[in-house]
């Protein structure tokens, strides 16, 4: 094999990169992920570009910064016209699948205006994000007072476990998560309490198995070439497995939290509006973290067993030597790290990627096995894909760098001085708490190998942390005299991103440097006295013609 055929794109929701053996957690063991890496690259400092489901995956689809696609936070359609790694992928002939999440809302003001069907072929793609769509499986299936959160969210997976005889309207919050106590009452999923409970569901039917499955009969079903984005749910929230991974872990696995009473004490304003939600009280509390963590390190032990089911098919069937595999996530989560929950503040807990790329190709031979820390964001990975399926590349869109030069030996670091991601909290009650504007409630990360720099908007001081003398994050030096030259140099960094020309799309960096001086050839002459100041050629059009005086055809 000279060169990889395929790509399989899996993404995790909400793994947190250091919740791999292979990336240092002493008990969580993950030898089928461990394996990928030993056949690849993993990459340490990989970053995503917003700590939010819909806004990170945004970018990963399109290969562009949330401040150039502007789907800044869940909910928030893709705008009509945003070009995606399917749409890249399609014109260098690479089909574009999804089987799974992908948080995407579409356009539909703007595809009306435009006059785009839903049900045409265009319109299904322009309203899936790119993809051709096997099976979208947002997995998020909550129901309030005011109906369903996403009607459409596990509705196929709700019918399969219907068909397999789980009695319920919804089987994905009754079975798949929930448990189940003596007297047959319902434990939810949705109360941290029962996180400890096992799902009441067999374990081959749960979503991380029933996905795996979808991803192995699209692969079979086609010949390629193809993309196929395999983007499971899990491990995000509801934070709830079968057995028998319900009972691997206990409080005794939980690692030591990562927080110091000084640091909340002291806590910049925006990151202790964060600290103070419900979700960060909760999660600062040890019965929660006892409860929730040895949950979460069983899906994700769960979903390490099924990226073992899903290689082994790979090998059996040739799909492993043809096809490039890249493993990540769409975000951290904090698990109390920092006085917080969820994934929506700028620590590594939340920001940082797992990110495993395997190539079969003969080119990638000489780095398996290896590490790389070079700056990586999301956004890397559509033009590491377009330049895998032999595609022209697309600069003046695309504002990643293709990994394809580390991969191959042939370089060991990115072009890019600093990673940046960026959170919009304007429609969070967050913005309520701290009185913000819908125009001030927006923060900055900017960070390179020694140092993060966090600015929010609204007339704040910076954060700063030293990620060499303070890895876990702990001392904000954002108001330090003896640091005032470093945050000078970050936000430097900050300002010059923020000067970078994102919004040019229709025309390439070759097309620009060529339509330099094209019209002289076309007859536009400025500045010139004389027609011999500039080529004979240029000027042909207008020498030598011959014309009758004006006055001559009033007499005719």
């Amino acid at each position: 094999m000279t060169k990889a055929k395929n790509i399989l794109f899996i993404m995790f929701d909400q793994l947190r990169w250091d919740y791999l053996s292979c990336y240092g957690h002493p008990h969580l063991h993950t030898p089928n992920i461990d394996l990928l890496a030993s056949k690849g690259v993993r990459f340490t400092r990989a970053y995503i570009q917003s700590p939010i489901c819909g806004s990170s995956r945004m970018s990963t689809y399109t290969g562009r910064y949330v401040h150039s696609h502007g789907a800044s936070w869940n909910g928030i359609p893709l705008k009509v016209g945003e070009m995606t790694m399917g749409d890249h992928l399609r014109k260098a002939g690479m089909d574009c699948w999804l089987v799974g999440k992908t948080h995407m809302r579409a356009d539909a003001e703007g595809m009306a205006r435009l006059g785009l069907e839903p049900d045409s072929l265009i319109g299904a793609r322009v309203a899936e994000c790119g993809f051709d769509v096997f099976e979208r499986d947002d997995g998020m299936r909550p129901e309030g007072p005011d109906g369903f959160y996403d009607p459409d969210g596990a509705k196929k997976y709700n019918e399969y476990l219907k068909d397999k005889g789980y009695e319920s309207d919804n089987p994905w919050h009754d079975f798949a998560n929930s448990g189940l106590d003596a007297d047959g009452n319902v434990l939810s999923g949705w109360f941290l309490k029962n996180s400890s409970e096992a799902a009441n569901i067999a374990e081959e039917d749960s979503e991380t198995p029933y996905l795996t499955t979808r991803g192995m009969e699209f692969m079979e079903s086609h010949e390629g070439p193809w993309c196929c984005h395999l983007s499971y749910i899990k491990p995000h929230w509801p934070y709830i497995v079968p057995e028998p991974y319900a009972s691997m872990y206990s409080p005794e696995h939980v690692l030591p939290v990562v927080r110091s009473e000084a640091e909340r004490q002291n806590a910049h304003p925006v990151l202790k509006a964060f600290m103070d939600t419900k979700i960060g009280q909760t999660f600062s509390r040890e019965e929660v973290r006892e409860a929730v963590i040895p949950a979460y390190m069983g899906l994700i032990k769960q979903a390490d067993d099924q990226m073992g089911r899903l290689f082994d098919w790979m090998e059996q069937t040739g799909r492993m030597q043809d096809t490039m595999i890249v493993l990540t996530s769409d975000h951290g989560d904090f698990l109390g790290d920092h006085w917080m929950g969820e994934k929506t503040f700028f620590h590594d807990a939340s920001t940082k990627m797992p990110l495993i790329v395997y190539d079969p190709s003969r080119q990638a031979d000489a780095t398996r096995g290896t590490t790389c820390d070079a700056l990586v964001e999301s956004i890397d990975l559509a033009p590491t894909f377009l330049e895998m399926a032999g595609g022209e590349p697309a600069g003046h869109i695309l504002e990643g760098h293709s990994l394809l030069p580390i991969l191959y030996g042939q370089a060991d670091c990115t072009p890019r001085d600093v990673a940046i991601c960026e959170y919009d909290y304007s429609a969070s009650p967050i913005a309520k708490i701290l009185n913000s504007s819908v125009r001030d409630a927006v923060m900055f990360m900017v960070a390179n190998k020694k140092w993060k720099l966090i600015h929010c908007e609204g007339g704040h001081h910076p954060l700063l942390f030293d990620l060499e003398n303070d890895p876990d994050e702990l001392a904000d030096l954002g108001e330090s005299v003896e640091h005032a030259d470093v945050i000078a140099e970050m936000y430097n960094h900050l300002f010059t991103w923020t000067r970078r020309q994102s919004q040019r799309t229709t025309r390439s960096e070759e097309q620009l440097l060529n339509m330099r001086g094209s019209s002289g050839g076309k007859g536009v002459v400025v500045g010139i006295y004389d027609e011999n100041e500039m080529p004979l050629e240029l000027t042909v059009k207008y020498r030598n013609r011959k014309a009758r005086p004006f006055g001559d055809y009033k007499q005719d």
